[in-house]
């Protein structure tokens, strides 16, 4: 099995670390326009199955040069390019993960179900934690009851020790995240389909000790295609992002001062964007590198032998102090890297654009996951009604 990985940030090191686990990985390039990360990735993984090649993620020349001796592109890179790495590999015959997140880009690459059939090719988008994981354990546990009508994803990766000015650290793309709190999120409300505002619907989300008494509260990009998989069968479906009491409040105001804007403002002879300016504070002044967590929640309702049945998913999960990998490290990139090889390997063998909550074969899933010391704990029980 061979892999082309685009992306040396903290995600593409997680996935490069994970697939070169696997003795049947014979080789792994991966490719960066950033020389210093590609060395730092070469001197943390001195393995000779990997090589580093210095090209951006946009110099399709270059990669379509890479493309034919890999089985399966893995895209770390920021999701506005997935679409077009997407055609890429369909037209290089070779199968492509990645990790979403924006639900415009993800209907285009559905676009090319017929191109990849074709082509014998499998195209699996939204391969991180949220979307990704979250949506094979929501499908899996609407597979376990009779009917099902509500589903609530509820994930956040935190710092353990917050620390101010917004009791967050930077764990990934500053760029994905202010696009998390600026994008509409879809949901489903009442057996409607709907696109309701970011930063609100703020609900208090309780976990075991330390953490206690959380916020959660709407973001885009986390339910992707399960309106369309589930959206005839639910009246209600939402994504909501965990953080630590008041960030919500002090995020929407940054938001509502138009700091998130892309519109150009004009500052005496210059013209600036709001969010590059944002963006680039939230880079000098949030901590990075942090020791995090991931807490993911996914609560499945409906009816069960007559009864009214929730099924809850729970994870708590930490940075690997022996291995230098965070929490989101982990949650993000092992599920693409486990998907890339089910790919490879003939585990997965559906062609076209995929979905993972009707492609990836769960159980299996689960047990690579557990494999790699991420526990996932399932509970059921007797359920009340939820407006």
């Amino acid at each position: 099995m061979r892999f082309l990985v685009l992306g040396a940030g903290r995600i593409g090191y997680a996935v490069v670390y994970d697939l070169l686990r696997n003795p049947d990985v014979t080789q792994v390039t991966i490719v960066d326009a950033n020389p210093t990360r590609l060395a730092q990735v070469a001197k943390a993984i001195p393995d000779q199955r990997l090589a580093a090649v210095k090209a951006d993620v946009s110099d399709y020349e270059e990669l379509n040069y890479l493309m034919p001796a890999c089985d399966v592109m893995i895209s770390c890179a920021t999701y506005k390019f997935n679409y077009e790495l997407a055609k890429e590999a369909i037209e290089a015959g070779i199968h492509f993960c990645d990790l979403g997140g924006n639900e415009d880009v993800v209907r285009k690459q559905f676009l090319l179900d017929e191109m990849a059939r074709e082509k014998g090719v499998a195209i699996i988008p939204d391969c991180g934690v949220a979307p990704g994981l979250v949506s094979i354990l929501a499908a899996h546990a609407c597979n376990s009851l009779d009917d099902f009508s509500e589903i609530r994803l509820r994930v956040g990766g935190l710092p353990v020790e917050p620390k101010p000015p917004l009791n967050y650290s930077l764990f990934s793309s500053v760029e994905g995240l202010i696009n998390e709190y600026v994008e509409d999120a879809t949901v489903i409300r009442n057996g409607r389909l709907l696109r309701v505002p970011s930063l609100h619907d703020l609900e208090e989300i309780e976990f075991p000790a330390p953490f206690g008494k959380l916020e959660a509260f709407n973001t885009s990009g986390g339910v992707s295609t399960l309106p369309a998989t589930f959206g005839d069968r639910v009246t209600h479906l939402d994504y909501k992002t965990i953080r630590y009491p008041g960030h919500c409040t002090m995020v929407r105001m940054l938001k509502d001062l138009g700091l998130m804007d892309t519109r150009p403002l004009k500052l005496g002879p210059q013209q600036v964007r709001p969010r590059a300016i944002l963006a680039t504070l939230l880079e000098q002044k949030l901590t990075k590198d942090e020791p995090d967590v991931v807490l993911v929640r996914v609560s499945v309702k409906g009816n069960k032998d007559g009864q009214l049945t929730e099924i809850l998913w729970e994870l708590i999960d930490y940075m690997d102090e022996q291995t230098g990998l965070s929490a989101m490290m982990r949650t993000s990139g092992f599920p693409v890297s486990i998907i890339a090889q089910m790919v490879a390997n003939g585990s997965i063998r559906a062609r076209g654009t995929l979905t993972q909550e009707t492609s990836v074969p769960t159980s299996l899933f689960l047990n690579e996951m557990k494999d790699r010391g991420i526990q996932i704990r399932t509970s059921e029980r007797k359920a009340l009604p939820q407006n």
